[in-house]
């Protein structure tokens, strides 16, 4: 405190004292600061940018100024004090103004899609959210998609947006409900950054060099982007260029185009006959026909549950409705007066960016119903992937490799202090788990050495359960993935939300983002802001009681005592023996924090596992409800 105040009295006695006018050269400043900015409370603040070298730098925020000198790089930081929550400000870097600035909690939210996943997206909750009105003091910064084997200045472009009816639909659903939460119970204002990518493996998020050094599959790729980065970056200019194309390729066909290849009597023999779903999934842009015929016409609903990722659909030459990536496909209402008697034709121009494969209906959920009647929209469809469009340019997913991502959308944002950082990405390590733990805790302790803070807080989600249930599946790579993350917390100042309750089998998008982002907080009151009270399920101890019959298992963070989300019995435990081989064993609660599991006789079990498959039944919970952590516990060390 004394430090901060004779900090402020020298620079009030500075700013006095010097002549304004040598302050008056033109500065650049990053994107990140920018109108509406939210800066961290508590933390010493860097305030950069570039400008003529040698010229004169002074900035003032809040009633505190520092100053400093360009340096030959044309580069200038200064620093200035800690200061404490509150707002607006008007922070002034020479001649130049940023308006509306606040003092609060600012957090980057990282990894893939799930921490992606936007509001607007099918997440459950968002009517109510939105019917709240927002709040202004709640600011999201976007970092756009961007790559680089080289470490970049600034990020591509962006600007901070306030939490109002219009730009909240556009905001992480995850970091939206951890951003609330912050809000509410601090009582401060809470800066977002969106640093995030759909699919996205760790290493790309990662500094080349640190992953140069680790033993990954990634190592000798790393080792060639550090040695030679000025020939990946040719290539990932060359890869962007056909990007652009194909993004405006894919953007919407040309209105001649559309209505002519819609039309009800465009000449489709020279296209291809397939048969839907069964040839999915199709390439390029795909557009598909199919003719039916009606005796009588009725208001009518089409149903094509499944259409991946993006589609025009149009009816007898005229647009029917507009599918968007991340979109649920609704159940279409038709008027009778878009309808004809006699023949009809269905139009479909489908896209995928991910992976160049869309794909249009599913089984049993194709079909039209017209009054009483249905039209089942299965089996043969005309076909065209170069007829009405040209074949998409190869775009390749180069941001992926080690260090692309680092260097344009994290590098450019480590002066900005911030309170924590919250992620949730694995989905694409999973094929990889045995060298996620490595890869994780390097790529942290990546970011905490770049920010030069290492307690800077690590929250992050351990994968929720998806696909098929499986009542035994002690090989499931998401299983071993999620150990790699448990892992992890061997780290200080980390803390892992479990989400093994709350996923979707046949979605690896989980629209619960409430609960996520709401257990992401419970963790960063812990954590990040030093809290008592639970803020995990049950976290299993390395003391236990082993019989010829039973072990008897102990677990911390009970609260007021182990508890079921459902049934009478314990579910998700399975034992193996020396032979390597599983079994599901029935176990129960036994006291507020233990649970006893039912061994089976004339075994030596070597391990112990629980809710260890992709998508495992458990209902082991505490008083709050937050599921237990999955773990695995070798009782034998394996010779």
């Amino acid at each position: 405190m004394k430090k901060s105040l004779y900090f402020l009295f020298i620079s009030v006695l500075f700013w006095t004292s010097c002549d304004p006018a040598s302050y008056q050269s033109e500065v650049i400043l990053p994107r990140i600061i920018s109108d509406g900015m939210v800066l961290q409370r508590g933390e010493i603040l860097k305030i950069w940018g570039k400008g003529t070298p040698g010229a004169k730098i002074r900035v003032s925020l809040a009633g505190v100024v520092g100053s400093n000198t360009v340096g030959e790089d044309s580069t200038w930081v200064v620093e200035l004090p800690e200061l404490q929550a509150g707002g607006p400000h008007l922070l002034e870097v020479n001649q130049q103004k940023v308006e509306d600035v606040y003092i609060g909690d600012v957090w980057l939210a990282g990894g893939q899609s799930n921490m992606e996943w936007e509001l607007k997206s099918g997440v459950i909750g968002t009517e109510e959210e939105f019917a709240k009105g927002g709040f202004e003091d709640i600011r999201f910064f976007k970092v756009p998609h961007s790559y680089s084997a080289l470490p970049q200045e600034d990020v591509s472009d962006g600007q901070w947006k306030k939490a109002t009816p219009e730009h909240m639909p556009n905001f992480s659903a995850v970091a939206w409900f951890f951003a609330s939460k912050n809000r509410a119970e601090e009582n401060v204002p809470v800066g977002i950054i969106e640093s995030n990518w759909g699919g996205t493996p760790a290493e790309g998020w990662t500094e080349a060099a640190v992953l140069a050094s680790l033993t990954g599959s990634y190592m000798e790729e790393a080792k060639e982007i550090v040695e030679n980065p000025d020939l990946f970056e040719a290539e990932n200019q060359a890869n962007e260029k056909r990007r652009v194309l194909r993004d405006v390729m894919v953007k919407g066909p040309d209105s001649v185009v559309a209505q002519k290849t819609s039309a009800l009597d465009f000449d489709e023999s020279s296209w291809s006959i397939i048969n839907l779903p069964r040839a999915n999934p199709l390439e390029h842009i795909a557009w598909v026909r199919k003719s039916f015929n009606l005796s009588e016409i009725a208001d009518a609903k089409l149903t094509l549950s499944t259409i991946d990722q993006q589609a025009y659909i149009y009816l007898n030459g005229q647009l029917l409705h507009y599918k968007d990536w991340g979109v649920p496909m609704p159940v279409l209402d038709i008027p009778s007066d878009r309808l004809r008697k006699g023949k009809n034709v269905l139009t479909i121009r489908a896209i995928n960016t991910w992976n160049n494969r869309p794909v249009i209906g599913s089984e049993d959920e194709m079909y039209l119903e017209v009054g009483s009647r249905q039209i089942d929209l299965q089996g043969t469809w005309a076909y065209s992937n170069s007829d009405a469009e040209e074949l998409l340019p190869k775009v390749e997913w180069l941001n992926w490799k080690p260090g692309m991502m680092f260097n344009a959308m994290i590098y450019p944002l480590i002066n900005y202090p911030l309170k924590g950082v919250i992620w949730y990405q694995g989905e694409s390590n999973a094929g990889r788990y045995e060298e996620y733990q490595e890869l994780f805790s390097a790529m942290i302790t990546n970011w905490r050495n770049r920010w030069e803070k290492s307690d800077l807080p690590f929250l992050f989600v351990q994968l929720a359960n998806f696909m098929e249930r499986k009542n035994l599946q002690p090989d499931s790579d998401w299983a071993f993935l999620r150990e790699a993350q448990r892992q992890t917390l061997n780290l200080p100042k980390t803390g892992m939300a479990v989400t093994i309750d709350i996923g979707e089998a046949e979605d690896i998008h989980p629209r619960n983002k409430k609960d996520v982002g709401e257990r992401l907080w419970l963790l960063a009151r812990k954590v990040a802001f030093k809290k008592e009270g639970l803020a995990e399920g049950p976290v299993i101890q390395s003391d236990f009681t082993l019989t010829d019959s039973t072990a008897v298992l102990n677990f911390s963070s009970v609260g007021k005592g182990l508890q079921l989300s459902t049934g009478d019995k314990v579910l998700g435990f399975i034992v193996g023996d020396d032979n390597g081989d599983f079994e599901a064993v029935s176990a129960e609660i036994i006291s507020e924090s233990q649970v006893k599991l039912a061994l089976p006789m004339g075994k030596e079990i070597k391990e112990i596992r629980y809710a260890w498959a992709d998508n495992p039944e458990v209902n082991l919970v505490n008083e709050l409800g937050l599921p237990a952590v999955p773990f695995r516990k070798v009782l034998v060390e394996q010779e």
